[in-house]
């Protein structure tokens, strides 16, 4: 039997996430055939994590489904899985890092390129922020790597801190501006779409400035090949957390 892979979404009040999960989770079927694939979450969006390791037992790798590494994947998902463990003792489970720790940039640049990105758009990239100071400068690192990529200016705003009159996003668009872009393509480092990604759209609707908003990442090859990598590296690695 091979070993399980539970793939361990955040999870969300909006349908959407859950049903762009569910593409990211086929494709992965797809990518790794005859390998049982679960999708999970941590909260919000059933079936939850614990419910889905509870009927489980072997071997079963999970791997984050989280572009950042914070306090979900380093406290909040290992707590879950000990807890599982303790109370399955036909389960034996390891957790994979994130899967941002391969870089999603390329899915980012075929989204804005699916736009219709030009020449003289700077970019407004977009991501989920972090009570940890590790976690938002990895998300980061990914801005500037986006940049770099694209050979044109990028600002990163976590769509979590944007104030309450989105004075943090103007910001962004301002800065862009002065740096001679004419349009803000907003790049969103979202597995879909939800009220995060357009509690920012609103807040560049109400400017005055020419903008286009990329599709979130979803089921591209390149977060479900980075998946897959996480999968395979951890499916035959010991030690697993067990009873």
């Amino acid at each position: 039997m091979s070993t399980t892979l539970v793939l361990a979404a955040h999870g969300s009040r909006d349908p959407r996430f859950d049903a762009t999960a569910r593409r990211v989770a086929d494709a992965v079927r797809v990518g790794l055939p005859g390998v049982r694939v679960e999708l999970a979450y941590l909260d919000l969006t059933e079936p939850l994590i614990g419910d889905v390791l509870a009927r489980l037992s072997g071997d079963a790798v999970v791997v984050p489904l989280l572009f950042g590494n914070g306090f979900h994947g380093k406290i909040d998902l290992p707590a879950m899985l000990a807890d599982a463990s303790a109370s399955n003792p036909a389960l034996s489970v390891r957790q994979t890092e994130v899967v941002g720790v391969h870089s999603p940039v390329p899915a980012l640049v075929d989204r804005l390129t699916e736009a219709g990105l030009s020449d003289d758009d700077g970019v407004l990239m977009i991501a989920v922020g972090s009570s940890d100071p590790t976690s938002d400068a990895s998300i980061t690192a990914r801005s500037d790597e986006l940049a770099a990529a694209l050979g044109r200016p990028v600002e990163l705003v976590f769509a979590t801190r944007i104030g309450h009159d989105g004075s943090v996003v103007r910001d962004a668009v301002d800065a862009l501006l002065a740096r001679g872009c004419s349009r803000i393509a907003l790049s969103p480092l979202f597995v879909s779409a939800g009220l995060l990604t357009e509690r920012v759209e609103r807040v560049l609707d109400s400017l005055d400035a020419p903008a286009l908003v990329a599709g979130p990442v979803g089921a591209h090859p390149t977060l479900v090949d980075a998946i897959a990598a996480l999968y395979t590296a951890h499916a035959a690695v010991a030690p697993a957390v067990s009873a």
